[in-house]
């Protein structure tokens, strides 16, 4: 089947045609980054690419997008082709904020801008008050947060007018969170016939971090409500607490590990309704040719493997509302909110680990739904650094 792909060169998009072999679309996470555009200019102009991520809400410092750089989006979004990615909407606060309605906003403009096939934000709240500082992080999985992340997807879903999904998360402070987190996505998307996007990177990071087979884990999830997968890389570091051992972080600056390469080989025929595989690295981890070849050569295997297996006829769950029944009011809850606070501020303020347990039991986080008495002290080391990372950004 011909179908219309884009090559950029220099400011301009001009059309070329691509055979598309499969059903699954070999994709990449494409932001108006330089150093991902010139590591993707060969595979758009060997039509290799056959469907683009894009983090629609990451443009919030530019008062101008390059007209090349629409005209790139559109070539892929009136195939059906073009997805959009949310990184701070923030989706488990507890909290309802004027950034959220105005990044709503955005996605309402964009979405009809655009026509994305999809829309998809992650699994949890963001550690900073600064809006667009901050990584996602855990919450308890209960009922005061599924009802909270029921209602905020029902808002993405009205804006959008589109299947929305949720991404699982790579971090968590104990094994109990890793065991359910699974059961939980699908408990938030069901209401509105949502999807997954299953990072198995992410998985990974969980497995080596908490001792797991990452194949238990992918059957923990609802593998029919997978409609996109991402592939990544990361790195691993030193434990700052014990000899010997290092943590695994999904920072998204190296190449693809040959275990998350497996892993993908492994999970494609089990999910029915998969459509996109995503390969996603940062811009800064781009600065060089070797880098820009080792994710190329990424890209390409992850198509061959993708290319190379045969599923079963698709269980073709369009994952399109099946009802929308939205409250006017946002759902907030403050007590859930002051606990993120607490847990933010401790976080960025604390000198070490010491410090932010010493901070968190004289807190009014203990015996609550958080159970901070199982957190990891690796794990809560490495939240640490990830909010200290991001309030210095």
């Amino acid at each position: 089947m011909k179908m219309k792909n884009a090559r950029i060169v220099g400011k301009i998009v001009q059309p070329v045609a691509w055979d598309n072999h499969s059903s699954i679309l070999s994709s990449v996470a494409c932001n108006l980054d330089q150093d991902i555009l010139l590591t993707l200019l060969p595979l758009f102009a060997s039509s290799e690419i056959e469907g683009i991520e894009w983090s629609f809400d990451t443009l919030y410092q530019r008062e101008k997008i390059p007209d090349w750089f629409y005209e790139l989006l559109h070539t892929y979004a009136k195939e059906h082709r073009l997805v959009g990615h949310g990184v701070f909407f923030s989706i488990l606060s507890g909290q309802w904020k004027d950034e959220q309605r105005k990044w709503l906003d955005h996605l309402s403009k964009m979405s009809s801008r655009f026509r994305f096939d999809h829309v998809t934000e992650h699994f949890g709240f963001t550690t900073s008050t600064n809006f667009h500082a901050g990584a996602p992080l855990s919450v308890p999985l209960n009922t005061t947060t599924l009802a909270i992340g029921r209602d905020r997807l029902s808002r993405i879903q009205n804006a959008a007018q589109c299947p929305v999904g949720l991404e699982n998360l790579a971090f968590a402070y104990h094994e109990d969170e890793v065991k359910r987190q699974g059961a939980f996505l699908n408990q938030l998307v069901e209401p509105i016939n949502g999807f997954i996007i299953l990072d198995l990177h992410n998985l990974y990071c969980q497995s080596c971090n908490f001792g797991k087979d990452p194949l238990d884990l992918v059957i923990s999830y609802p593998l029919d409500r997978v409609r996109e997968i991402h592939i990544s890389g990361g790195r691993w570091e030193p434990s700052r607490l014990s000899e010997n051992k290092s943590i695994r972080r999904d920072t998204h600056d190296d190449g693809v590990p040959e275990e998350v390469f497996t892993l993908l080989k492994s999970v494609i025929p089990k999910c029915s309704n998969l459509k996109f595989v995503v390969l996603e690295q940062i811009g800064t981890a781009l600065k060089s040719e070797t880098q820009r070849t080792l994710f190329q050569k990424d890209f390409l295997k992850m198509k061959k493997l993708i290319n190379s297996i045969e599923r079963k006829e698709n269980a073709l769950n369009t994952f399109l509302p099946l009802s929308n029944e939205m409250v006017d009011r946002p759902l907030v809850n403050q007590e859930l909110y002051d606990q993120q606070l607490a847990i933010s501020n401790i976080l960025e303020s604390s000198k070490d680990l010491t410090d932010a347990k010493r901070k968190l039991q004289m807190s009014k986080l203990p015996k609550t739904d958080w159970q901070v008495e199982k957190w990891d002290d690796d794990m809560l080391d490495t939240a640490i650094q990830i909010a200290q990372t991001w309030r210095a950004q």
